[in-house]
């Protein structure tokens, strides 16, 4: 079955609506790089909406009725938002779901050290990533460092124009033979991504009579003094000390904001594509959705590319304990009617799709393959090998879905992810399914996924925003 693509299909109008969207949107990305600036961002943009935050109804004992919005943050990392809706929420919600976690490098605890007149942070690479792709190109440090007093020092160096950037270097082509023959899972060790950061020495003053001066008379310069120089440097610009890394969250990420590609501008190119293409669009359905029958959710979350582990992943009970409070909040609470509500929920668990790449023609089954620019993307399951590791939808839910997206004349696709045997990769959706409720995973088609740059389809990324919108407007099942 083929399928038109979907530029064909839109009226001036909807290319207007189009652009407007994607420019946001990579603001979006641009502006948030890492969970915690999601959040962030996220949270400006709801309360801008008139949501309210969970914790603080909860302290002062309100109540929720229809038409209420409220979002609850746990640990700056993953976000949940609830608007109220005219049912009873024991009749479940409609619920769309995503991760705001990207593949990157994570600055050790003990990082910080000198090589051969070279300043270095030791890094411990994130999620799934060709680890060659990570070299000679420049990079960011994002994120936060809280010191013993309780002090959080936000970090964000390498975006501006003026900032400096970071790298991870590589072997020079006249010196590679041996490298070169290397698989290409070794030719960049993990451990060898080592940012560097500095190559210039500490210069110590010892004419000037201060007490920081007498107290290195006796060091040499050449002992670490690169090294020192940037602890140095952190201390005067941000008042941290190399103690400080013990309890800091920093991530490296590519530099540089997110543009549009193609001379025809039809695509986008940028870090984090995997999954904020769909934390974008659903948020943004979310908040440009009025009250429907049934209460809707959007959960934004942390860890997906690690297997939704931790406090902050979707394995946690974070949502489950904010959905009970809500539901308190609603005079409805009860442990019966909170497995009611799961269980008769509808979700799509958004993530991104393999898009079909013409120069690997042979990883993928042409039948069965997402393609940039036909619309928004539904994996009936994802999975390994035997579909290992899988939410696998059912057809009358399947159905449903179809329905919805025909009725709001939304532009989808089916796909798997490759060819069969050849890899596979697994989504939050088969968390939520052990609620009992129906799942699907859906979204946008991605070429280079897991690359520091990433591309999508201007078009699918509308596409998403609507089926998105239409499904929480329509589902019922």
């Amino acid at each position: 079955m083929e399928k038109k693509n979907t530029w064909e299909t839109y009226d001036k109008k909807q290319l207007k609506e189009l652009e407007a969207l994607c420019a946001e949107y990579r603001d979006f990305l641009s502006e948030a790089k890492t969970e915690r600036e999601c959040v962030d961002r996220i949270v400006n943009a709801a309360e801008a909406a008139g949501y309210r935050e969970l914790e603080a109804l909860v302290k002062d004992g309100a109540s929720l009725k229809a038409g209420d919005k409220v979002y609850s943050v746990w640990m700056n990392k993953s976000i949940v938002l609830f608007q109220m809706g005219d049912k009873p929420m024991c009749e479940g919600m409609n619920i769309l779901g995503a991760h705001i976690d990207s593949p990157r490098m994570d600055i050790k605890q003990n990082p910080l050290y000198e090589e051969s007149g070279f300043a270095y942070l030791d890094t411990h690479y994130y999620g799934g990533v060709k680890k060659y792709q990570w070299v000679t190109i420049p990079l960011a440090i994002h994120g936060v460092i809280i010191k013993k007093d309780g002090t959080t020092v936000e970090i964000n160096i390498g975006e501006n124009e003026d900032d400096p950037v970071f790298f991870v270097s590589d072997l020079l082509i006249h010196l590679a033979q041996e490298q070169l023959r290397k698989d290409a899972a070794k030719v960049i060790e993990g451990e060898a991504l080592d940012l560097i950061i500095g190559n210039r020495p500490i210069v110590i003053d010892k004419k000037k009579n201060d007490k920081k001066t007498r107290d290195e008379k006796d060091e040499s310069a050449g002992k670490e003094a690169v090294k020192r120089g940037v602890l140095r440097i952190l201390k005067d610009n941000y008042d941290i000390e190399e103690e400080d890394f013990l309890s800091a969250e920093l991530e490296v990420v590519p530099a540089g904001r997110a543009r549009e590609a193609g001379f025809d501008r039809s695509m986008i190119l940028a870090y984090g594509q995997d999954d904020r293409v769909c934390a974008f669009t659903s948020l943004k359905a979310m908040l440009d959705t009025p009250v429907t029958d049934r209460t809707i959710c959007c959960i934004l979350v942390d860890k997906e590319e690690i297997g939704s582990v931790g406090a902050t992943g979707m394995r946690s009970h974070f949502f489950e304990n904010a959905v009970a409070e809500v539901m308190n909040l609603a005079g409805e609470y009860s442990e019966l009617n909170v497995r009611r509500c799961l269980a008769r929920s509808c979700m799509l668990s958004s993530d991104v799709s393999s898009g079909y790449d013409p120069s690997y023609a042979q990883c993928f089954d042409r039948k069965n393959v997402a393609m940039l620019g036909n619309g928004m993307v539904f994996n009936k399951f994802t999975g390994s090998a035997g579909k290992s590791g899988s939410n696998d939808a059912n057809a009358e839910y399947i159905a449903h879905i179809r329905d919805i997206m025909e009725k709001g004349n939304v532009n989808i696709q089916t796909a798997e992810l490759g060819k069969v045997d050849l890899g596979g990769g697994g989504t939050i959706a088969y968390v939520l399914a052990l609620y009992g409720m129906n799942v699907i995973d859906s979204g946008v088609a991605v070429l280079n996924m897991h690359a520091p740059w990433e591309a999508t389809s201007k078009a699918d990324v509308y596409e998403a925003y609507r089926g998105y919108k239409a499904f929480i407007k329509g589902a019922c099942l």
